[in-house]
């Protein structure tokens, strides 16, 4: 099997973890009674961050929540959100973000702070920290419940008329009161790319702002009336001057930094003269398996983050993992 055929490993922020459960978003009277259900359980969301209690020392990160499995804790593997009954939840705004598993369910509520504890073990972290180091199920409530945060964070007015809205759809709707407009929550499509020549070189690039010797895949945002083929072509050449042939879709992941999808995908390179364009790249280099080998043990090529697709993309053509990037 080459290398292209391979299946890709479930991503860190991809991971299904509850039922949304969508058809009751619009139920006032089901989120009335699921709120103030004992069992219910609430993610306390601020500025992007939330609560977390951390794993015993040794504990590997699973697929399971630790300790109460359905309000978190300490007792499991790696670190676990801090989920709270629904009559001890500050004052916010909710966003029901589905039901586990177990048919226990979760809203978000955003708060001006997050919450103290007594116990003093839980520490505020956010997506990019503990994302790839949670659970299934308490990845996807954070990814979820980040992305919404932001989003209504950014858009309380409506873009049509430029009056306050008003949240609906148990957070998955902004409603303007004076014009009736509704707005939904924005993503924003970006493609991410693993280019690769004859030789089965990859191309590998460094960002104007990226600290020396980062280096990953290109990317960019999908430009209105675009293919996602259209802007692989388009920004491999605008930033790195490579013409691409062949394009393969790979897989996709939720990046809510602020609020993108990231798809990833590879390209075969027609020719393999570089010209970077000096305002978005600085530096682009084509290596072998080999020669990313000894650069990074050498230390003069770190690899991206872990929780990003750019990892996997890089890891899939690689063929092992790549090393832990350097403190």
């Amino acid at each position: 099997m080459s290398w292209t055929e391979r299946t890709i490993e479930p991503l860190a922020l991809a991971r299904p973890g509850v039922d949304r459960d969508a058809e009751h978003r619009t139920d006032e009277a089901w989120l009335a009674a699921a709120w103030s259900h004992p069992t219910t359980r609430v993610l306390v969301v601020s500025g992007g961050q939330v609560l977390v209690i951390d794993g015993a020392p040794g504990d590997t990160p699973g697929d399971t929540p630790g300790g109460d499995p359905a309000g978190g804790g300490a007792g499991g593997a790696g670190p676990s959100l801090v989920l709270l009954p629904s009559f001890e939840a500050p004052e916010g705004e909710r966003y029901f973000l589905g039901t586990d598993t177990d048919g226990v369910r979760h809203f978000a509520l955003a708060a001006e702070s997050l919450p103290g504890r007594m116990d003093g073990e839980a520490r505020p972290a956010g997506l990019r920290e503990v994302g790839g180091l949670l659970s299934r199920r308490d990845a996807g409530l954070m990814v979820h419940a980040v992305a919404l945060e932001n989003w209504h964070r950014m858009h309380g007015f409506c873009a049509r008329c430029g009056r306050p809205t008003v949240i609906a759809a148990a957070g998955h709707v902004r409603r303007c009161p004076a014009c009736g407009a509704e707005h939904y929550p924005r993503t924003d499509p970006a493609v991410i790319m693993l280019v690769v020549d004859e030789d089965d070189r990859a191309l590998l690039a460094r960002q104007v702002h990226w600290p020396e010797g980062r280096f990953s895949t290109l990317a960019g945002f999908v430009e209105p009336g675009e293919s996602l083929e259209q802007a692989v072509v388009r920004e491999v050449a605008e930033e790195v001057g490579v013409p691409v042939g062949e394009v393969s879709y790979v897989a996709s992941q939720p990046w809510p930094f602020p609020s993108s999808l990231m798809l990833g995908f590879t390209a075969q390179a027609v020719s393999t003269g570089i010209r970077v364009d000096g305002d978005e790249i600085h530096e682009a280099r084509w290596f072998s398996r080999d020669e990313l080998t000894e650069c990074f043990e050498a230390g003069t090529v770190l690899p991206p983050s872990s929780i990003s697709i750019a990892a996997r993309l890089i890891e899939n053509w690689y063929g092992k993992p790549l090393p832990a990037p350097r403190r």
